[in-house]
């Protein structure tokens, strides 16, 4: 199965902006504004290509879902950590994780295994040095609660 363009920025987009208002306190959505502010500025300087109608989409409903169902995929998520609670978690990984979270439980089209190796992948890219195998274990984890496959299953 190949990647539907766009998705990857996509959820990078979405990552930046749940990260933005995780720290800052802000809601989601004057986060989402404030990256598409960002990017046109940063289009005026030649920096970037222009952010496409997929990818404002699918970031959209990334953040949107994320928000709205934060509560009870923030308890899915401490409930299959071990020894982590979501305040103890890094920033970074803690929103891959919801992001993942929310694919999984709201996003039966996306094979799990391709939301548990883009989250992989933006943990490579924006997390710290055990990001990768943090999330790769605890995204396995909820995918085979949910029912999505998962090497461990509760």
């Amino acid at each position: 199965m190949t990647l539907r363009p766009g998705r990857r920025r996509a959820r990078e987009f979405a990552l930046q902006a749940l990260y933005a208002a995780d720290i800052a306190g802000t809601a989601a959505p004057a986060a989402l504004a404030g990256l598409w502010s960002s990017q046109l500025d940063a289009l005026g300087e030649g920096l970037d290509e222009p952010v496409g109608p997929e990818e404002t989409e699918f970031a959209t409903e990334l953040v949107r879902g994320v928000m709205e169902q934060r509560e009870a995929i923030d308890a899915r998520i401490e409930a299959a950590s071990e020894h982590w609670r979501l305040p103890r978690m890094p920033t970074v990984d803690r929103n891959i994780l919801r992001l993942g979270t929310w694919e999984l439980l709201q996003r039966p089209d996306i094979p799990a295994s391709v939301t548990i190796n883009e989250a992989i992948e933006l943990a490579k890219r924006f997390g710290g040095a055990e990001s990768r195998a943090f999330v790769n274990g605890l995204l396995d984890r909820v995918a085979g609660e949910v029912g999505r496959g998962g090497r461990r299953k509760k």
